[in-house]
């Protein structure tokens, strides 16, 4: 069976790679680019779905406002991009937001962070793959329903992607991820080309009338209009996600790492401003409009739409407008998009697993976290996001909207704390400055980080008003349990540190008094000789066998095989009156603890070695038990001495066959 496995392993994941290949899994900016930001390129196939779905609540004169809000979102994105250029020079070890907050602000504000972002890469790849699936439908009419099973298989087949390596899979990711840019602004183009000479049409939905939610008959009007305006604005801010992933990944570029950092988010905030303003001017030109029920929300002609209406996102419909229905380019922007957000989860793939590498080795998160697996990615963290993100995609049903109410908070809690962490950097370092060029350039990038500072930290108080209830307070409660956990983890682990630490009562001088030998004896037979031989070998101060009275006449064949081969060792035989065979060792071990508690016990207990997996549920239970057990002893040592069937042999044939 393990052998079965081991071979489905490689055929999945490849053979795994030496320790010195990891220099050749550093990536160029050209691959660097669709690996860490095509999160953050991709947003534009959502965010401005999600502004005009919001605005859509006030009716169709509330959606003309949609430019306005997407040009806010684009200010913002270039302030963070701007900002996160000078946290990649000054921390490029790949600590990104936590390593800046915990070491500037403290380990409180540290883990915050650290527990933001991990709840929001999870929250990532779901929200991503979710959005993948709708655009899938709008291809593909015949699947829809099927969003959650489609979200899942994505998910899957990107995290076995990913546990092939990190270069293989930027390789994968790169075409397509110029493909969709390519796309996108070639799309952009032919639409502000045709609505320059007066040939742009009008999308599907223009013609819909909206019905405003109520409280809303009026518009954009008095307090409740500002709200929902502010909504709008925190949701089209999912268009930022994915820009830490940079400054989380700088290990992984070719060197000048932070150089070549510093331009993969320069490039990033630049193309990615431009697609977002593009789609939400094209969305504006041909009167696109979305809603969160169209069949409760719309009317054609003052009559609710046809029973089956699905709605299409955004970038569908304005493909659809520009190039016509079922025409070759509107099936490349479709699938480009819907592509691309399966591939922006790779984003989270490589920013998750690294930073749970970085808080396992400070001792945050279980330390199966912090080492690499056969081919140089952290195959555990892999693993762990990929199991996250697939409860919330089964939970929520891989419905968009609901996920993205709990998304953006994390990412602007880390984003805030982050540039006040970069502050007091900068304020720190210029107190030692001595040299004036050195000193004009903290002092810009401490402006660039205090303007950053100020931006975010206004988006998330907005964040939070606007979406606490819609669905925030999951995402929040979910990064306090994640800090509670972590720090319970470090708090284990100092404790087992402190507990183990070497004093003058564990010297290794300090032996004790005697060694205390018992062999386990069920049947004497050759796995029994070789455990008897071995403890012999030991020269322990005194040696014991015993054996359990389970059944009368097999006890008695027991004791006169053993005096037949005369073995020079006492056989105690141990009472069991409940047909128990582990109570009575524990209680035969305890008393000899208890007569001579400076005495070291070892325990012997003959084990089979087995090559089929089946083999092992019928062979070594009752030995498992007893060393379990008996681990929970002080005093005690365990020591297992194994014996080789024919099939472990077979095992051991075939695989190094392998």
């Amino acid at each position: 069976m393990l052998t079965i496995l081991n071979a489905v392993k490689r055929v999945l994941v490849g053979r795994p790679f030496r320790n010195d290949r990891l220099a050749h899994t550093l990536l160029p900016k050209r691959i660097a680019l669709p690996v860490f930001a095509s999160d953050a390129l991709s947003s534009v196939a959502y965010a401005p779905d999600e502004i005009l779905l919001t605005l859509a609540l006030a009716g169709v004169s509330a959606v003309a406002i949609s430019p306005w809000v997407g040009l806010a979102v684009m200010v913002v994105l270039l302030t963070v991009v701007a900002s996160y250029r000078q946290n990649v020079h000054a921390y490029p070890s790949g600590g990104g937001d936590y390593e800046i907050a915990n070491e500037n602000l403290g380990k409180y504000a540290g883990l915050t962070v650290a527990s933001a972002l991990l709840v929001d890469y999870v929250l990532t790849v779901s929200v991503s793959m979710s959005s993948a699936a709708a655009y899938l439908i709008t291809a593909v009419p015949a699947l829809h329903g099927e969003q959650a099973l489609i979200a899942t298989i994505g998910v899957i087949i990107l995290a076995l992607v990913n546990l092939r390596g990190i270069k293989e899979a930027g390789s994968v990711f790169a075409v397509p991820t110029y493909i969709f840019m390519a796309s996108i602004l070639g799309m952009t183009a032919v639409g502000v080309f045709q609505a320059a000479t007066g040939q742009l049409g009008e999308a599907p939905s223009a013609n819909f009338e909206i019905i405003p939610a109520p409280g809303f008959d009026e518009g954009l009007v008095g307090l409740a209009g500002a709200f929902l305006l502010l909504r709008a604005f925190s949701s089209g801010a999912a268009a930022l996600t994915g820009v830490e992933a940079i400054s989380n990944g700088v290990p992984n570029f070719k060197v000048p790492k932070s150089k070549n950092a510093a331009t993969t988010l320069l490039l990033l905030g630049t193309i990615g401003a431009a697609m977002l303003a593009g789609i939400i001017y094209l969305a504006n030109a041909t009167r696109v409009h979305i809603v969160l029920d169209p069949a409760t929300e719309f009317l054609l002609n003052g009559l609710p739409l046809p029973e089956g209406y699905i709605q299409s996102p955004a970038i569908s419909q304005i493909a659809q407008t520009i190039f016509g229905p079922g025409s070759i380019p509107f099936y490349i922007v479709v699938a480009a998009t819907g592509v691309i957000l399966v591939f922006a989860s790779n984003t989270a793939f490589n920013g998750f697993p690294v930073l749970g590498s970085i808080l396992a080795q400070d001792g945050y998160l279980p330390r199966q976290l912090r080492t690499r697996g056969d081919r140089l990615a952290f195959s555990n963290g892999v693993l762990a996001l990929a199991a996250g993100a697939l409860v919330l995609i089964i939970s929520f049903n891989a419905d968009v909207t609901k996920l993205i109410q709990l998304y953006i908070v994390g990412v602007f809690i880390s984003f805030t704390l982050s540039q006040l962490g970069m502050i007091r950097h900068w304020g720190r370092h210029l107190k030692l400055a001595k040299d004036k060029a050195v000193r004009r350039k903290m002092m810009k990038s401490r402006t660039i980080n205090t303007i950053g500072f100020g931006m975010t930290g206004l988006v998330l108080v907005i964040v939070l008003i606007t979406k606490f209830e819609q669905g925030a307070w999951i995402a929040l409660l979910a990064m306090f349990f994640l800090f509670l956990i972590m720090w319970s983890i470090r708090a284990h682990y100092d404790n087992v540190a402190k507990e183990l630490a070497v004093d003058e009562d564990s010297s290794p001088r300090a032996l004790p008094s005697r060694v205390h030998a018992v062999l386990l004896v069920s049947h004497v037979r050759k796995p029994v000789l070789r455990a008897l031989a071995y403890a012999r070998a030991s020269r322990p101060s005194r040696l014991d066998a015993i054996t359990v009275d389970i059944n009368a006449e097999e006890t008695a064949h027991t004791v006169a095989d053993w005096e037949k081969l005369e073995i020079p060792v006492p056989l105690t035989v141990l009472a069991s009156p409940y047909r128990e065979t582990i109570t009575p060792i524990m209680e035969y071990v305890k008393n000899m603890r208890r007569d001579s508690p400076r005495d070291l016990v070892v325990v012997y207990i003959p084990e089979y070695v087995v090559g089929k997996w089946w083999e092992q549920l019928v062979h070594n239970q009752t030995a498992l038990r007893i060393k379990t057990r008996l681990h929970f002893e002080p005093g005690v040592m365990v020591a297992s001495v194994p014996w080789q069937l024919k099939s472990s042999e077979e095992a051991k044939n075939l695989q190094d066959i392998q």
